[in-house]
């Protein structure tokens, strides 16, 4: 094999794998940016909110939830560990404690209720 054709070669693996990770990296982010949402009618409780906005946050691993609920506007930071497990979540007032999240995580994130309450999805 030439040595043209083995550059043309590595140039192709390391194309699709750089590509394949970009997917990876972005499919991620989706599934993050949905646990921060899923997140915020519990945290809003009881008011009805409006999602302004979802995406990543300021620091690598976050997301922010900018919402309104009634004619104010709030924000949420959820912070991830590695794939999508939430290790905090913090708002405007203050951080979750550590047992409020477990609870969070436990009994409403993965639970349909969440799903179907989740403002990214009206």
């Amino acid at each position: 094999m030439r040595p043209t054709h083995r550059r043309l070669i590595a140039a192709g693996l390391i194309a699709g794998f750089l590509g394949g990770l970009a997917t990876c990296q972005d499919t991620l982010g989706r599934e993050r940016v949905a646990v921060c949402r899923r997140a915020l009618p519990a945290v809003a409780q009881p008011a009805e909110v409006r999602l302004l906005r979802a995406g990543p946050g300021p620091a690598p691993g976050t997301v922010r939830v900018d919402y309104e609920a009634g004619s104010r506007r709030h924000w949420l930071l959820c912070r991830f560990g590695s794939g999508t497990d939430l290790v905090a979540l913090t708002t405007e007032a203050a951080a979750l404690s550590d047992a409020a999240l477990y609870m969070l995580k436990r009994f409403y994130l993965d639970t349909p209720d969440a799903a179907a309450a989740d403002p990214g999805t009206r």
